[in-house]
């Protein structure tokens, strides 16, 4: 039993069950024994590979977004180009080789910012962007970012941005809970109290017995600190990750471990943990706060943005081995089998009447 199980295990013993985000919050973030604060997740060598890591290509058409929407809003200076939950720093990396090679001007006048709550990855990050020509700050919360307009990205943030879980119950909802089995196993439960109908979807009502529907708070959260400061400030942000453009009902928490999905509930704090995204509800965020939201998939933003061409280029001095490489990651990052479909992407833009 991990060290953290066995603290999960004591404290509901001595407190009761614990709601889904409660978990959630402590496998990734307890600051003793948690999954981001203990480990490098990232790459082959950790437990699950981002796009970014993929290929070179991801940050670059990344950069080129960020560009172009800079241009958009009148090419401010200054302005703040953030990543919040930059992993190992990789996509800023590429981000600054590509801005750079776009516009001096922009790179020498803008703020580039790091928004991470992780002291280890902090250090990770560092190490990567070590010799960068432009000045890099960290942040822990977007509140510390310069007041300026913000052109921000997030990639495969708000999926490890913990949930609620309700389970449909008899007549009503119970929120999901995680208590203690046989053996003091942990084990799913229904909770013991009614859940608020405001809580719930408009659908819930016709919901079957044992239906899932689940619910982030604190997503909504952090997309309405974004938005906001986007709606004062100006700028754009662009957040990839993977999840529905429509809420439906199902239970897509999930684990992953050494590249492999493992029971949720088996190894708290070695494991990643995170659910799909309701897109639908971040783009009703950004909305209520006066912007414009546009919503697709990766695949069709990476091949609008130019993947296949800029594929095509570094390809064309490449050797065979080199060549297929290119042509595989092209194939993962934007696949209808692949990343392409799985993965959403959600634009935010200032409002544009009519």
């Amino acid at each position: 039993m991990t060290r953290l199980k066995t603290r999960i295990v004591d404290l509901i013993g001595a407190l009761g069950p614990l709601p889904v985000n409660e978990y959630m919050a402590l496998c990734l973030f307890d600051p003793v024994d948690g999954y981001y604060t203990t480990r490098e997740p990232f790459g082959t060598e950790g437990d699950f590979v981002t796009a970014p890591e993929i290929s070179q290509m991801f940050g670059e058409l990344v950069a080129v977004w960020l560009y172009q929407a800079w241009l958009a809003i009148g090419r401010p200076l200054p302005v703040t180009v953030a990543e919040i939950g930059p992993g190992r720093g990789t996509l800023m990396k590429d981000m600054l080789r590509t801005l750079a090679r776009l516009d001096p001007a922009l790179t020498e006048g803008a703020s580039f910012a790091l928004i991470e709550t992780s002291p280890r990855l902090t250090e990770i990050q560092k190490q990567t962007l070590a010799g960068s020509s432009a000045e890099v700050g960290w942040h822990e919360t977007i509140a510390t970012l310069p007041q300026a307009p913000l052109l921000i990205v997030g990639n495969e943030l708000f999926d490890a941005v913990p949930i609620r879980q309700f389970i449909r119950a008899g007549a009503g909802w119970r929120e999901r809970m995680i208590g203690l089995g046989d053996a003091d196993e942990l084990s799913f439960f229904a909770g013991a109290g009614s859940v608020e109908a405001t809580l719930l979807p408009d659908n819930a009502v016709v919901a079957p017995q044992g239906a899932v529907v689940e619910v982030a708070p604190a997503r909504a959260a952090l997309m309405a600190a974004i938005a906001e400061r986007i709606a004062s400030h100006g700028g754009a942000g662009l957040f990839p990750d993977y999840g529905h453009l429509q809420p439906g009902f199902g239970d897509t928490l999930q684990a992953v471990r050494k590249h492999a999905p493992e029971d949720v509930l088996a190894n708290p704090g070695e494991a990643d943990l995170t659910a799909h995204v309701d897109f639908a509800a971040l783009a009703a965020v950004v909305r209520a706060h006066g912007l414009d939201v546009e919503l697709t998939t990766q695949g069709d933003f990476l091949l609008s943005m130019g993947l296949l061409e800029r594929a095509g280029l570094l390809g064309s001095q490449a050797s065979e081995e080199a060549r297929q490489t290119i042509a595989d990651a092209v194939e993962r990052l934007a696949g209808p089998d692949a990343m392409g479909t799985l993965f959403k992407v959600l634009k935010i833009q200032p409002h544009q009447p009519g």
